[in-house]
């Protein structure tokens, strides 16, 4: 399937108690409904990301992996 992101994050190496951070500042702009995809080379973001879009009621459409980096689809809730 494919998903037609209103944003693109791209969030490189970037730990992720600050990918998360961003990722909040950057979602409070967006409209509910609108999918933004991150890009992550952390490992940590594939547990992190999910548990943080269900706290945040965000839905996680999507996570792909391209070798090392992780590709997230998320609706804004």
């Amino acid at each position: 399937m494919s998903y037609e992101p209103d944003l693109l994050y791209d969030a490189g190496p970037t730990g992720c108690g600050e990918l998360i951070m961003n990722l909040f500042l950057t979602m409070k702009k967006m409209e509910s409904g609108q999918i933004i995809k991150v890009i992550s080379y952390d490992p940590g973001a594939r547990e992190d990301l999910p548990a943080w879009c269900r706290m945040q009621t965000h839905t996680l459409i999507e996570r792909r992996d391209v070798g090392k980096t992780s590709h997230y689809f998320i609706e804004k809730g």
